[in-house]
């Protein structure tokens, strides 16, 4: 049994982590955040002044080094890189921009994607990122492309990090936004994109309970013509 794939794509800030975790959470289905991987290992980098280029070969040999491992605890999804829980660590935005850098990166790629269908294998998974439904499992059941204006994105993202005690501006906020929207979509290697056979969802008029709501009522309608 390969299990149900569902695939929810979209640029930064759209909200594709929390309502694909609300989502996952209301229908029994593992929830797995792809973003977080990326940024894991743009983490590693800057930790050890690795310089993000792809014919520097100090990423090769980061990619060798670094052992990562996705948990799923009744908190969520943890992200260990070598025994170190990172989790917390992976969510300023000079880790999202190191993020978006080293995504680009076809050996970074290749291994990451290698992972992420080796964690969903045999079970039933609502996966988030920018090429799940392109890339990853072109295949999955289920498809979804969620979408918000860049100013919309950055004011949820904002909020997001001033909550967590991080002293980072709106403008900051707004410049990464537009930079990682920039840098994902003209990627060589799977870049963002809907998938052809994807549903367009823009939750730009709407909250997250009325997001969270609309997706999830979305995965279970397209639900009964799986099963």
């Amino acid at each position: 049994m390969n299990g149900i794939k569902v695939a929810i794509d979209g640029p930064s800030g759209a909200g594709k982590s929390s309502i694909s975790k609300e989502a996952a959470k209301t229908l029994s289905f593992i929830y797995i955040d792809t973003g977080a991987m990326y940024r894991a290992l743009g983490l590693c980098a800057l930790e050890q002044g690795i310089e993000i280029k792809e014919e520097n070969p100090q990423i090769t040999a980061l990619l060798e080094q670094v052992d990562m491992e996705i948990i799923h605890t009744v908190q969520g999804q943890r992200v260990f890189v070598n025994g170190c829980d990172v989790t917390d660590k992976i969510r300023t935005p000079q880790v999202s921009i190191a993020a978006s850098d080293i995504s680009k990166i076809p050996a970074v790629r290749i291994k990451m994607v290698a992972l992420q269908r080796k964690i969903a294998e045999g079970k039933n998974v609502i996966m988030d990122g920018r090429d799940i439904g392109t890339y990853v499992f072109p295949d999955a059941q289920i498809k979804i492309f969620l979408t918000a204006s860049p100013e919309e994105r950055a004011k949820r993202r904002h909020l997001e990090l001033t909550q967590k005690g991080e002293k980072v501006s709106y403008n900051e906020v707004l410049e990464d936004i537009k930079y990682r929207d920039e840098n994902d979509s003209k990627r060589e290697m799977a870049p963002l994109k809907p998938a052809e056979d994807a549903i367009i969802v823009d939750t730009t008029e709407f909250d997250f309970s009325q997001s969270a709501e609309r997706i999830t009522n979305l995965i279970r309608e397209r639900l009964k013509n799986v099963l």
